[in-house]
C-alpha cells in the first residue's frame, strides 16, 4: 500500500490560524482608523525612514550636523509612538497580541519532521582525571575572585593557573605545557579571545575543552547554553558533564569560537583609546570609515559570491540567526560545519533607510560557506578576532573545522533554548492551503504509474 499525505490536520489549522492572526494584526489599525489610519501608518513609515537616514548622518558627520541628526533619530520614533498611541490606542494594544499569536501558531505548525531543528547531540564520557584550568583574574571585572572559581575548581580536582595581569603570557604555550604534563582536559575562565586560543590546543590534541563564563559578554558560553550569571556552575561539568562536538573557526592561523570581523569595527578596536573610551572612539572614527576616507577597500569571496567594497564583513563560526527577531545575535547550533557571512554596504542616507525598513535590504548580504576569503587593496588587513585586535596579511582565508572541538558542559544548562523552527511564511501559506488528501491507495498491479511486467501478462508470479 502506498500513500502520500500532507501535514497533520492540527498543523494545517495552526498554519491557518497564524496567517489569520498576522492578517488581522495588520488590518485592524487600517480598518479602525480608516483613511486617516492608513495615512498615519504611511506617515509613521516615512518618519522611521527619516530617522534611519538621520542616524546615518549622525554616524558619518561631525559637529552641529551630527547633533541635529542624532536628535532627529531619537525624537522621530518617539513622536511616531505618541501619535499612534493617541489615535489608534486599542488597536496598537491588540495588534502585538495578534502578532504573538501568529508567531506561536506558526512555530507550532512548523514543528514537523522537516521544520524542527534538532539540538546538538550530547555524548556521555567519563570525567577527566587531570583537568587543567587557566583563569584570567581581570576578566569580566574580576569574576574569578567574586565567584570563588579557583577554590571550587581545585576542590573538584583541577590544577589552576592564574594569569599574571602585570605581564603578557602566552596562553597557547601554557596550554601546550599542560598537555605535556599529562592534562586530559583544558579549560578557560576568561574572555572569548582566550577561550579560542586554548580551544585550538584542545582540538589539536583531541582533548575535551571546558568553558567557564567568566568573561564580559560570554557569547560562546551563551550559545552553549551555559549560565552566564554564575560562572561557577560551569565547573560542574568536571564531575557531572557531557560532551558536545563543536566546530572551530580559523582566520588564517588564528582560531575563533565566535567571529572574525573586518572593516569598520575591526579598525575601531585597533585604536588604543577604544578600551578606555569606546563611545568616543567610535564617534571619532566612524565618519571616515563609513565614508571610505580611511581604511582599505574590502572584498569577500564565499560560496561563489563576491561582496564588493562592503564597509564591514563579519565571518562567524556557524551562522547567526538573521530572519527571526527573537533569535538575533544567537547561533542556534555550533555544529553545522558552516561559516556565517554578514556583509554591510551602505553609501547614503537612502540606503541606510532601506537597510532598516526593507524586508530584503540590498545593503545587507547574508551567506553561508565552508570557506571565506577576504581581500583588500593593502598588504595588511585590520581584524577583530573574537574581539581581539589583530593585523593579518592579505588575503585572509577563513575556514571552519567541523566537530573538532570536544566541549565538556554540565548536564543541566539553564541557558539552553528550545530550538524553534524559523518562521517561513511561504511554507505556512502552502500548509494552510493544502487540503487533506492521499495520493491514492493502489493494489499491486493496478492503478496508474505501474506497468505490468511480462511475467504478469503470462500469469507467472
Amino acid at each position: 500500500m502506498s500513500t502520500q499525505t500532507g501535514p497533520p490536520a492540527r498543523e494545517r489549522w495552526a498554519a491557518r490560524a497564524a496567517l489569520s492572526a498576522a492578517a488581522l494584526a495588520v488590518a485592524l489599525p487600517l480598518a479602525f482608523g480608516g483613511v486617516r489610519g492608513f495615512l498615519l501608518l504611511l506617515a509613521a513609515l516615512a518618519a522611521m525612514a527619516v530617522a534611519a537616514a538621520a542616524l546615518w548622518w549622525a554616524l558619518t558627520r561631525r559637529g552641529a550636523v551630527r547633533w541635529i541628526a542624532g536628535l532627529l533619530a531619537v525624537v522621530l520614533p518617539l513622536a511616531v509612538v505618541v501619535v499612534l498611541a493617541l489615535t489608534l490606542l486599542w488597536t496598537l494594544l491588540l495588534s502585538p497580541v495578534l502578532w504573538i499569536i501568529a508567531v506561536w501558531c506558526g512555530r507550532y505548525a512548523l514543528r514537523s519532521a522537516r521544520g524542527r531543528v534538532r539540538p546538538m547531540k550530547e555524548h556521555r564520557t567519563p570525567p577527566p582525571r587531570k583537568p587543567f584550568v587557566l583563569m584570567n583574574p581581570r576578566s569580566g571585572g574580576g569574576k574569578v575572585e567574586r565567584f570563588g572559581l579557583v577554590e571550587k575548581a581545585e576542590r573538584l580536582g583541577a590544577r589552576v593557573v592564574l594569569l599574571d595581569p602585570e605581564q603578557h603570557q602566552d596562553v597557547t604555550e601554557l596550554a601546550r605545557q599542560a598537555v605535556a604534563d599529562g592534562a586530559d582536559l583544558l579549560g578557560v575562565a576568561g574572555g572569548d579571545g582566550t577561550q579560542a586560543l586554548v580551544a585550538a590546543v584542545a582540538a589539536e590534541h583531541g582533548l575535551p575543552f571546558l568553558v567557564v563564563s567568566a568573561g564580559t559578554r560570554n557569547h560562546f558560553a551563551m550559545d552553549l547554553g551555559l549560565d552566564r550569571d554564575d560562572p561557577s556552575t560551569c565547573l560542574d561539568a568536571l564531575t557531572n558533564g557531557v560532551e558536545l562536538r563543536v566546530d572551530l573557526g580559523f582566520a588564517g592561523t588564528h582560531p575563533f569560537v565566535n567571529n572574525a570581523s573586518f572593516g569598520a569595527y575591526a579598525a575601531v578596536v585597533q585604536d588604543p583609546a577604544y578600551r578606555d573610551d569606546k563611545i568616543g572612539t567610535i564617534l571619532e572614527l566612524l565618519p571616515d570609515l563609513l565614508t571610505r576616507q580611511r581604511g582599505p577597500e574590502l572584498a569577500a569571496h564565499a560560496a561563489g559570491t563576491t561582496l564588493e567594497a562592503p564597509q564591514a564583513v563579519l565571518v562567524s563560526n556557524n551562522p547567526y540567526r538573521t530572519n527571526d527577531p527573537a533569535g538575533l545575535g544567537r547561533r542556534e547550533r555550533l555544529d553545522s560545519g558552516l561559516l556565517g557571512v554578514l556583509g554591510v554596504k551602505v553609501d547614503s542616507a537612502v540606503e541606510a533607510a532601506a537597510l532598516l525598513l526593507s524586508p530584503v535590504p540590498h545593503g545587507l548580504s547574508v551567506l553561508t560557506a565552508r570557506e571565506v576569503v577576504v581581500t583588500a587593496d593593502s598588504e595588511e588587513l585590520e581584524a577583530g578576532i573574537d574581539g581581539e585586535a589583530m593585523v593579518l596579511p592579505t588575503p585572509v582565508r577563513c575556514r571552519v573545522e567541523p566537530g573538532v572541538l570536544r566541549v565538556r558542559v554540565p548536564k543541566k544548562r539553564p541557558g539552553v533554548p528550545t530550538v524553534q523552527p524559523t518562521l517561513d511564511w511561504r511554507r505556512l501559506m502552502a500548509m494552510a492551503l493544502l487540503v487533506s488528501r492521499t495520493a491514492g491507495v493502489h493494489r499491486p498491479g493496478h492503478g496508474p504509474g505501474r506497468e505490468r511486467r511480462p511475467e504478469d501478462r503470462s500469469g507467472t508470479p
